[in-house]
C-alpha cells in the first residue's frame, strides 16, 4: 500500500508504472487509481487482522501442547504417520537402495608397492657420506666412484629403491635406511648420522639390504656370535635396536649374509688360527650376546664367514690380480665350535681375512 501511494504521488503517469512492478490488468490498475485511499488502507487492516488471529491460534495451540504431556504424544504420533506415509519402506522415496551384507575383508597394502621399483647401487664412505646412484655398478667399477678430499669408499651394495639397508654399528646396534629416502649419485650425498642417531664412538662395520627371508652372521671382536632374521633385527625408529650385547672393551667385528646353501662356519682370530664348524652349532637369536665361536689366549677374533662345505673355503688373495683360492680338505681345521683352531692353510692372508 505504502508503495502504491508513493507511485502516485511521485510519478507523473502512475498507471503504466503500477501495471508494470505489480503485474496487474488495466483494468485492476485503473479501479486502484479510483479507489479512495480509505479503502486501501482499510484491505490492509484487513489483512493485519487475519495475520494476527492465525498467530494467535497458533500460540494458544502451542501453549496448550507445552502444558499437555497428552497431546505432545498425539502431536508426535501424527507427525510420524505423516512422515511414515512419505518415507516408509513401501513408498518411493523410503524404500532400500542399497543391500546389507559382510563386509569385504580389509586388504593391507604396503608402502613399498607405493614406491617405483628401480636398481641402485648404495655408496657409503669412510666418513659416512651416502648416497645411490641409479643402476647397478660392477664391483670392478667402484674405484671410480667420487669423494670429497681425504674420504674413499668404506661399503657399496646393490639394491632396489624398495629395500631397506641394514647399517650396523660396532657398539651393537643396528639402524634401518630406506633405499628410496637417499640422495642421489650427482653429489657426494648426505652424513648418515642426520638420518639415524649413530654414536659419535661407533664405527660403522657393515651396510647390508634387508630381505625377508635373509639371515646374518653376526660376532664380536670377543669371539662370541650368532644367526639373526634379517627381519628382527630391522629398526622402526632413528636410534636403532640393540641387537648384539657386548662385554667390555668389545665391538661388534662382523655381519655377514649368509647363503640358503651354507651350512659351515670359518672363525679366524687376531692369533692367526682357524676353526671350521657346522653352521647347526651356532644359535639363531634376535638379541644377545652369543655363544663362543673361537677361544683366543690372546688377542680376539679377526673375521668370520659362512660358505658350503662341500664348495670349499675361499679367501681373496689379495693385490689388485681379484683372484682367489679355495682349500676343499678342511679336516685338519674342522673341530666343535668354541676351539682354539690351528694355523690356517699355506697361502692365507697375513690379514687374516677372507675378503
Amino acid at each position: 500500500l505504502d508503495r502504491i501511494i508513493e507511485i502516485i504521488r511521485t510519478e507523473d503517469e502512475p498507471k503504466p508504472v503500477m501495471i508494470e512492478e505489480f503485474i496487474l490488468t488495466d483494468r485492476q490498475a485503473e479501479a486502484i487509481l479510483n479507489m479512495r485511499l480509505r479503502s486501501l488502507r482499510k484491505l490492509e487492516e484487513m489483512e493485519l487482522k487475519r495475520e494476527q488471529a492465525d498467530l494467535t491460534a497458533e500460540r494458544e495451540e502451542l501453549v496448550k501442547l507445552v502444558e499437555s504431556p497428552a497431546r505432545q504424544k498425539t502431536r508426535l504420533r501424527k507427525d510420524l504417520e505423516k512422515l511414515r506415509a512419505v518415507y516408509g519402506l513401501d513408498t518411493l522415496l523410503g524404500a532400500r537402495r542399497t543391500t546389507i551384507s559382510e563386509a569385504a575383508p580389509a586388504r593391507e597394502i604396503p608402502l613399498d608397492a607405493m614406491i617405483e621399483k628401480e636398481p641402485v647401487t648404495v655408496i657409503l664412505s669412510k666418513r659416512g657420506w651416502i648416497r645411490a646412484q641409479r643402476g647397478h655398478v660392477a664391483a670392478d667399477q667402484w674405484a671410480e666412484f667420487k669423494f670429497k678430499e681425504g674420504d674413499e669408499l668404506l661399503f657399496a651394495a646393490h639394491a632396489q629403491t624398495t629395500d631397506k639397508l641394514l647399517i650396523a654399528a660396532s657398539d651393537g646396534r643396528f639402524f634401518t635406511v630406506g633405499a628410496d629416502k637417499l640422495p642421489g649419485g650427482r653429489g657426494f650425498g648426505e652424513p648418515l648420522r642426520l638420518m639415524v642417531d649413530i654414536d659419535p664412538e661407533a664405527r660403522i662395520v657393515a651396510m647390508v639390504p634387508a630381505s625377508a627371508e635373509g639371515r646374518l652372521l653376526l660376532a664380536s671382536s670377543s669371539g662370541h656370535g650368532f644367526v639373526a632374521q634379517m627381519g628382527e633385527v630391522v629398526a622402526e625408529t632413528r636410534k636403532g635396536r640393540n641387537v648384539v650385547n657386548l662385554k667390555p672393551n668389545a665391538a661388534l667385528a662382523i655381519v655377514r649374509p649368509i647363503l640358503a646353501s651354507d651350512d659351515s662356519v670359518a672363525v679366524v682370530g687376531e692369533n692367526r688360527k682357524l676353526v671350521v664348524f657346522p653352521l647347526a652349532e651356532v644359535p639363531v637369536m634376535a638379541r644377545g650376546q652369543g655363544v663362543m665361536l673361537q677361544r683366543y689366549r690372546d688377542g680376539g677374533l679377526a673375521d668370520a664367514v659362512s660358505f658350503a662345505f662341500a664348495d670349499g673355503l675361499s679367501w681373496a688373495m689379495g693385490g689388485d690380480t681379484g683372484r682367489t683360492r679355495t682349500e676343499t680338505d678342511l679336516a685338519p681345521w674342522r673341530v666343535a665350535r668354541g676351539a682354539a683352531g690351528r694355523m690356517p692353510p699355506t697361502g692365507f692372508p697375513r690379514n687374516n681375512r677372507f675378503g
